[in-house]
């Protein structure tokens, strides 16, 4: 061992993908499923099930210009999502001005979705691309529910999460996703929840892919510009279910 090394022991160490922890998963779903507003429980099961999937992603972030351009600049997109001088600049009708309308209408800020996570992942706050990945994949949620059009009720939440599987491939969405269907059916029958979630997979599958994209350039857009660009196929399955029926469902989202 060498005086650097004795001195800071884990300066050479080698860094392991998560391990997957599917009964982690499995114990933090039914805790969910138990007290519907324990959302650390949702942070718990991507922690358990991510594996290699944010290096994976990372990877491919590297091998397009544009996500390469991204990866360079290393820019926290939580930070301008939070600025309202800079979320001002974009018009109604951008993706820009269509999300600044969603999260107010509910309230939302990024750090407040990154505080939630951090409770539960403090290691996501560390220097290092592949944790910058992972926090740009968080930031970026709230994103894809205005270009996908999956509202914030429990089907749209599990709606977003199999989009986001199809993206990313990372199982802890597919687990929520398809978890939450099953939850959603067992409460109501009449609810295609187990299809909806399924096109939203689809859908995630045959879009362009989104975590390498210049999201400052993207809030410019015309929202149905940029549905259009990016091949996100519309929704109809979730929006053939009535809101009321959707905003009746016990099951938060």
């Amino acid at each position: 061992m060498t005086m650097d090394a004795a001195v800071y022991p884990d300066e050479f160490e080698v860094l392991k993908p998560r391990r997957m922890r599917p009964v982690t998963a499995f114990r933090a779903f039914q805790r969910l499923i138990r007290d519907k507003e324990d959302t650390a429980q949702v942070f718990e099961i991507m922690r358990a099930l991510t594996g290699k999937s944010d290096a994976v992603g990372y990877d491919r972030l590297l091998k397009t210009a544009e996500g390469g351009r991204q990866a360079f600049l290393r820019d926290e997109l939580a930070l301008k999502l939070d600025d309202p001088e800079w979320l001002g600049r974009f018009g109604p009708g951008t993706v820009g001005g269509e999300y600044r309308a969603f999260r107010e209408a509910r309230g939302f800020t990024a750090e407040g979705l990154a505080e939630a996570g951090r409770d539960v992942s403090p290691e996501i706050e560390a220097q290092h691309p592949v944790m910058w990945y992972t926090r740009r994949l968080r930031d970026i949620h709230d994103i894809w529910h205005v270009l996908t059009g999956y509202e914030t009720d429990a089907l749209g939440e599990a709606c977003v999460v199999g989009f986001s599987y199809g993206q990313t491939n990372s199982l802890g969405f597919g687990f929520i996703g398809w978890g939450a269907a099953r939850e959603i059916q067992r409460e109501n029958r009449s609810i295609p929840a187990r299809r909806a979630v399924w096109q939203a997979w689809r859908n995630g599958r045959k879009a362009q892919w989104l975590p390498g994209l210049d999201y400052e350039a993207l809030f410019a857009e015309p929202l149905e510009t940029a549905r259009a660009r990016l091949g996100i196929r519309p929704a109809t399955i979730y929006a053939a279910v009535p809101a009321a029926d959707r905003n009746a469902l016990k099951l938060r989202a």
